[in-house]
């Protein structure tokens, strides 16, 4: 009986020495797989954060690029504007001087003759600004006369209408016939364009009364002026 109870605790001592080791190999184990693991999670983490400095660096100098290319912009929108108000108050001097020019130079020159293409004469119809054959010959007859007596010549083409209707559509008529003549005289004789000036008096200069209808007619006209 005694040797059955000491067989058995050598038995129990062998069994919980080896339960024991077995456990603490166990925990080693699992020990290192744990630090590898927060080795690897800790590599992680900076490889991250060096990620996250690149990027923020990236991100800094793209700021600053765009800044750049704003200020860029703003700059050459700056000289933009800068030159068109240049070319702006160059164009108005230019203007204001052809202005004077034509001015001055009209202003020296006298009347030779004039042509009066008018509708009771029968040209110009009533409400119409299409140049009728009649008003061709009289051209015609007119830079004939111009070419026997060559001179630096400058054409002044008026229009004018009777007073029926509005005075703005008049306005619009008259500057209309005044603008097929002169288109007529550039296609058929090559008169150069500055050497003829349009206008439009609408119903503010009539010849003649306009109560009766000979007397509008003979308002409906385009007034041709030779100056030399």
């Amino acid at each position: 009986m005694l040797w059955k109870c000491f067989v058995a605790s050598i038995t129990v001592f062998a069994i919980g020495g080896s339960t024991a080791c077995a456990t603490k190999k166990f925990v080693r184990q699992n020990v290192g797989e744990v630090n590898e693991k927060v080795d690897s999670m800790g590599r992680s983490i900076e490889e991250t954060q060096e990620r996250t400095r690149k990027n923020e660096g990236r991100i800094s100098e793209v700021d600053t690029k765009a800044q750049a290319a704003a200020q860029s912009a703003q700059q050459a929108h700056e000289a933009a504007n800068a030159a068109n108000s240049l070319a702006t108050t160059a164009n108005s001097a230019a203007t204001e001087a052809g202005g004077k020019f034509d001015t001055m130079d009209k202003a020296n020159k006298r009347l030779v003759f004039e042509v009066v293409l008018s509708e009771d004469q029968g040209n110009f119809k009533f409400g119409k600004a299409v140049l009728p054959d009649e008003a061709k010959q009289k051209i015609d007859e007119m830079v004939a006369q111009m070419k026997q007596d060559p001179k630096n010549i400058y054409l002044e083409i008026e229009g004018h209408t009777d007073n029926v209707g509005a005075k703005e559509a008049n306005e619009r008529i008259g500057l209309a016939r005044a603008e097929a003549v002169k288109r007529y005289l550039y296609e058929q004789y090559q008169i150069p364009l500055h050497k003829m000036n349009v206008i439009s008096y609408g119903e503010d200069k009539p010849i003649a009364p306009n109560k009766t209808r000979t007397g509008r007619a003979q308002n409906r006209r385009v007034v041709i002026k030779v100056l030399a």
